[in-house]
């Protein structure tokens, strides 16, 4: 009798277990994100303190977010091998290192450098997909990468307390308000200590014995599947859902600011706005994903987002036409005004959100025994996405005039990978049995 319940007690110890590592690792993921990218916000009053000009303070974020994306990869394959508890732990106590320096940092060539050192944080999103990975049964990984992916919503944690303690960011200078020092740097204090406490959480709460998926294995058998084109699209998908998200959430308070003439207290709490439907509907993608497949789910995404980034690319102005007699007249006069961009931006968070978890949800479906390798692959390339899409809407600004063309961006890029995908699936239909149309969404055969 007592063997014939082992196995049900067992199968349930490890449903517990994997609960606790998926909050748990939710938890952890969405302050780490906060540090990741708190100077989006912070930018305003480190410029003000320090003099910079615009490009010095861009590449304060850059460099962050640079860092918080390189090293997602060897992140993810470290978690494969040793186990998630012991590289979330070491990876939030090492940032809170850098992040204390930060209250004290007074020269911009300091702030640099820790701002690259404090982007680590971003790494953790790799180690958090393998580790659930790990623990969670396949019928429910859409529904656990997606919950930990909704980590993301950290992205507003400094914008919030912004919006909610505006006199946090009053002040500056090496004076200090209590324990905690005055200004923008009471964010870096707070974060230090939050950043120790979870991982002593994270110690107590997850199981100790941990799910190992790749122990032992050789190197070259963990990164064999990055030489199949599958894995590079499905990273060019991450880099328009989740890169354009992370380029987005540093971007857009200084648009709302540019644009529309708005405080920045009120520009932090609009952009909120965009990256609380890009987060929190995460868990809803994974959902879609796991009912309905999540190929359909990314031709929904893209869908939605190539009507309303090609909506929001329209730019601002009218037609002027020069007539004979020397009149002239106006024509088609278009505007886009602050509320139906709000409402339309939000909309393209939501795709964004249900984007994400789909695309991870592919990862367990086609490579298994390699969802660090993989998984930290996308990743990696994802968040550079959020390194490189910055100064590219920019430059597209300065050579067009138009700021909306930092949608014609997106629309691009958008555009690329439904037509990839979209000629894959019909590739796909050509190439193998007409029986393969029923099956589309279990089983990818041909990249």
């Amino acid at each position: 009798m007592a063997t014939v319940q082992a196995a049900p007690r067992q199968r349930v110890e490890e449903r517990g277990g994997a609960t606790r590592v998926m909050w748990m690792s939710t938890l952890a993921f969405t302050l780490m994100f906060a540090v990741w990218l708190m100077f989006g916000v912070l930018g305003v009053p480190i410029q003000k303190e320090l003099g910079l000009s615009d490009p010095q303070l861009a590449w304060i974020s850059a460099v962050a977010v640079l860092n918080g994306s390189m090293w997602r990869l060897p992140a993810g394959m470290l978690t494969d091998r040793v186990g998630g508890r012991i590289v979330t732990v070491s990876m939030l106590l090492l940032t809170a290192i850098p992040c204390f320096f930060l209250t004290q940092v007074g020269s911009y060539g300091a702030l640099l450098i820790l701002a690259f050192l404090v982007g680590f944080a971003g790494n953790l999103f790799s180690v958090g997909i393998a580790w659930n990975s790990a623990w969670t049964s396949r019928d429910r990984q859409g529904f656990a990468l997606g919950v930990f992916g909704a980590g993301n919503v950290g992205a507003s944690v400094t914008k919030l307390l912004v919006v909610l303690f505006p006199g946090l960011v009053v002040g500056g200078g090496a004076a200090t308000m209590g324990f905690f020092p005055s200004g923008w740097r009471v964010f870096p204090a707070i974060y230090t200590i939050a950043l120790v406490v979870t991982a002593a959480l994270v110690l107590l709460v997850v199981p100790r014995k941990d799910k190992v998926a790749g122990s032992g294995k050789p190197l070259g058998e963990m990164l064999a599947p990055l030489k199949e084109i599958r894995v590079w699209r499905f990273s060019l998908y991450y880099v328009v859902v989740f890169g354009a998200y992370v380029a987005l959430s540093a971007w857009m308070p200084k648009y709302y600011v540019d644009n529309f003439d708005v405080e920045l207290r009120t520009a932090a709490l609009l952009t909120a706005l965009f990256i609380f439907p890009a987060s929190l509907l995460r868990p809803v993608g994974g959902i879609f994903s796991d009912r309905f497949g999540a190929r359909r789910v990314m031709y929904w995404t893209f869908g939605v987002m190539l009507l309303v980034s090609g909506i929001l690319m329209m730019p601002n102005g009218h037609i002027v036409i020069d007539h004979v007699d020397g009149s002239t007249t106006n024509h088609l006069a278009y505007a886009m005004g602050l509320v139906p961009f709000t409402v339309l931006l939000f909309v393209l968070g939501c795709a964004m959100g249900v984007g994400k978890a789909a695309v991870y949800k592919h990862i367990p479906e086609y490579f298994p025994d390699n969802v660090g390798s993989v998984g930290g692959l996308v990743g990696m390339l994802g968040g550079l996405g959020g390194f490189f899409l910055p100064p590219l809407f920019a430059y597209t600004k300065v050579w067009s005039g138009f700021p909306t063309s930092t949608f014609f961006v997106l629309f691009l890029l958008t555009a690329v990978c439904a037509a990839w995908m979209h000629w894959t699936v019909i590739h796909m239909l050509h190439t193998q049995s007409p029986e393969l149309a029923r099956d589309l969404e279990l089983k990818e055969s041909v990249s």
